[in-house]
């Protein structure tokens, strides 16, 4: 009888181990869950070294307070490890510039150059089409909101594709004519980009807000979203969100790489999609 009890507890325990060790797997760990950067915001905070691993945040004049050396580590936390592609030499050196007490840099929400990218998809005369949307925070007289200020879509990109470099115009005394030449000028409807002023670049948001209002598109859901930053001088990163079970996850650098002024303009038209 003795056995037999001792057996049964033996399984009761394994039984209860067991589920302990799969509830485990299922809440995650606690100290996952204190490390993980669950908000962008708390990015910003951890970033700045505002706030500590037990999300308790830190205000100016308090112990801590954007304080050098536990930043050193926060902001070390903030690099997705798993990425073997980002340069740990040029990570390092980020760290140092932002940090260095003379060169420090923090981030901001409400204001600095960053901005959303968003993946979403949306209904296109029946079929569903991927759209890339870019926001960012404008300030208002009271708070501040999120605004669209381009869009990305592949139907919109092939009519506006002409190239502008080739020789098309209206004449210069075309207004003698009173202008009866235009009839040349919307004939071939691939060419019209042509006929427009120097540096003309289609508006992608007005396009799409028309195409809603005339019923021919909506909106479906959000696919995925990223950050792009350019808050500090002469860096470029991008935070993406990762769900993974270790503590590195959540809200994490997930590119970074240095910009000159000039090579900042070539990244921004290759986010965009306009790059050539």
């Amino acid at each position: 009888m003795k056995y037999i009890f001792i057996l049964i507890l033996m399984q009761a325990l394994a039984i209860s181990q067991g589920f302990a060790q799969n509830l485990k797997e299922f809440v995650g760990d606690e100290g996952i869950l204190y490390a993980e950067t669950k908000q962008l915001n708390q990015f910003i905070r951890r970033f700045n070294n505002e706030e500590d691993l037990d999300g308790q945040r830190k205000y100016a004049g308090e112990p801590g307070f954007r304080e050098k050396a536990d930043r050193l580590g926060y902001i070390q936390m903030l690099f997705d490890r798993q990425n073997t592609g980002m340069d740990e030499k040029l990570k390092q050196e980020f760290i140092s510039s932002v940090t260095d007490e003379n060169t420090a840099h923090f981030l901001e929400f409400q204001g600095g150059d960053w901005f959303a990218e968003v993946e979403t998809e949306f209904e296109f005369n029946g079929r569903s089409r991927n759209v890339t949307l870019f926001l960012k925070i404008q300030k208002e007289p009271i708070g501040s909101k999120w605004v669209i200020t381009h869009v990305f879509f592949e139907e919109f990109s092939k009519y506006f594709g002409a190239d502008t470099t080739e020789m098309r115009f209206l004449h210069p005394m075309s207004h003698e004519l009173e202008f009866m030449n235009l009839n040349k000028v919307f004939r071939v409807q691939e060419e019209l980009e042509l006929y427009a002023q120097r540096g003309y670049k289609p508006d992608y948001v007005s396009l799409l807000f028309y195409e809603i209002k005339r019923g021919t598109m909506s909106f479906k859901q959000v696919s995925s979203v990223k950050f792009h930053f350019f808050q500090i001088d002469n860096w470029y990163f991008e935070i993406s969100r990762f769900n993974r079970k270790d503590k590195n996850r959540g809200w994490l650098i997930s590119n970074i790489a240095r910009v000159s002024t000039e090579e900042k303009k070539t990244l921004l038209s290759f986010i965009y999609y306009e790059a050539n």
